[in-house]
């Protein structure tokens, strides 16, 4: 019998890679550093919901209601600018929004009719929410770009865009918000891949819990 000795060695690991996050602290400088910026509600929707980069692109008017302060996600701009439904059932979700996101999008829902005026025949009705200053689809790598010139003049460290997503999420574990609802947030398909990507917050989760323990029992 011919035995393949590579069946008796162990595989190696897979390196996870590092997640890079703003601390609490840091996302209120951040809150702080984008009033009044024409990415404003862009950024304020990516912290608040945890919504991937192409699905905030991707968001249509329709898709939103401020009156509910609510928003559906089913579409993402993928990067040759088209847009394409969300790929998974769970993909499809809606999210309901803090206050602080409701005023930042009427802000924007403002301007924006601003510049369709401004822009005239020249303007593009594509129903985005983000778009250009003719109501174009906005490119992910201008976006990316501009994020990181803001986080440079606003003296914070460089956390790529994707990182507004994982601090959405981590600064919701923190306090406290059960690991179900940010899975259903964020569209994974199972709860084990939202605890394994923030595994790293566990230990503090645990330490509240324990303490919440304490003031209830002890």
């Amino acid at each position: 019998m011919v035995r393949n000795v590579a069946h008796a060695v162990d595989r190696p690991k897979a390196k996870r890679a590092e997640i890079h996050v703003f601390t609490r602290e840091q996302a209120k400088a951040l809150k702080d550093a984008i009033v009044g910026t024409r990415w404003e509600a862009l950024i304020t929707l990516a912290v608040a919901t945890g919504m991937r980069q192409g699905e905030l692109l991707g968001l249509q008017w329709r898709d939103v209601d401020l009156e509910v302060g609510r928003v559906r996600v089913s579409r993402q701009l993928d990067r040759d600018k088209t847009l394409s439904e969300t790929k998974t059932d769970t993909g499809r979700r809606v999210i309901d929004l803090p206050p602080f996101a409701v005023e930042a999008m009427r802000a924007h829902r403002a301007r924006q009719l601003e510049h369709r005026l401004v822009a005239g025949p020249e303007w593009e009705d594509y129903d985005l929410v983000f778009t250009t200053y003719q109501g174009r689809p906005l490119g992910h790598r201008n976006v990316s770009r501009d994020y990181a010139k803001l986080l440079q003049r606003a003296g914070l460290p460089h956390v790529e865009f994707y990182g507004l997503r994982h601090t959405a999420a981590t600064l919701m574990l923190v306090q406290g918000v059960p690991a179900k609802v940010v899975q259903e947030m964020l569209g994974h398909s199972q709860i084990s891949a939202t605890l394994d990507i923030y595994s790293h917050v566990i230990p503090g989760m645990g330490r509240n819990a324990a303490d919440k323990l304490q003031q209830l029992l002890g």
